[in-house]
């Protein structure tokens, strides 16, 4: 990957891919970062697949406006804790303590100074706290065990399972509501018994969680929204 601007007010950071599947240049601008990615052949000069970025310019710009800006880390800011708003404080003390909910809003005390990695930390560890005891749920009813559990924050997917029985999650399901984390957890351990998603996998799931449009209906419609809390240094001071 190479990258490279887009002239222009303000100027638009490109990521240059080739690869050898691709038949002609292509553009995507990734609703979930504003990432834009220009993907050309094997054989295509950079030159030509830049220009040709030039000309799309006003689309590209187009997709960026329509993106809703990224949410930062500190003091003040309101992010949904298992699908709760909850409004960022200053913690008295060296730990982070989640207050009581009032009215459907919560509060989350967080030491001040690197608010937005110490908030992430705290969250990947409920994360991981609830995902193992849904997939232990879900797994003891299927009568199959699974290896390990992995956290990451994907990009494309909630969840997944290997063929060696590995169950990998995004911490970031902890942001939604506790049915959707628990609806991943289910359709992953399902995959446990059938590694496919045939009519046969989905009665797996229905038999394990029960009806599952709804928290797969929701993750559709709201997954990306969840993408844009940033928890890097520069998001809280």
């Amino acid at each position: 990957m190479a990258n490279h601007i887009l002239r222009g007010v303000p100027p638009i950071p490109l990521v240059m891919r080739r690869s050898t599947r691709a038949r002609r240049i292509s553009l995507r601008v990734s609703q979930l970062d504003g990432r834009v990615t220009l993907t050309l052949p094997n054989g295509v000069p950079d030159g030509e697949a830049l220009e040709f970025a030039e000309t799309k310019a006003p689309w590209i710009r187009k997709h960026l406006m329509a993106r809703r800006d990224d949410v930062l880390m500190s003091l003040g800011t309101v992010l949904p804790i298992e699908g709760v708003p909850c409004r960022i404080t200053c913690a008295p003390k060296r730990q982070i303590i989640m207050g009581q909910i009032t009215k459907g809003m919560g509060e989350i005390a967080v030491p001040d100074g690197r608010i937005g990695p110490r908030l992430q930390s705290w969250l990947r560890t409920l994360a991981r706290d609830r995902l193992v005891k849904a997939s232990d749920h879900y797994a003891e009813q299927l009568g199959r065990e699974y290896m390990r559990i992995t956290l990451r924050d994907t990009r494309s997917r909630w969840g997944s399972c290997s063929s060696a029985q590995a169950l990998m999650f995004s911490w970031r399901l902890i942001l939604a509501p506790p049915e959707v984390l628990r609806y991943v957890a289910a359709h992953e351990v399902a995959h446990l018994a059938e590694m496919n998603h045939s009519p046969a996998f989905w009665a797996k799931v229905t038999t394990l969680y029960g009806a599952y449009e709804a928290p797969r209906k929701w993750l559709r419609k709201n997954g990306s929204e969840l993408h844009r809390y940033r928890f890097d240094s520069l998001a809280g001071i």
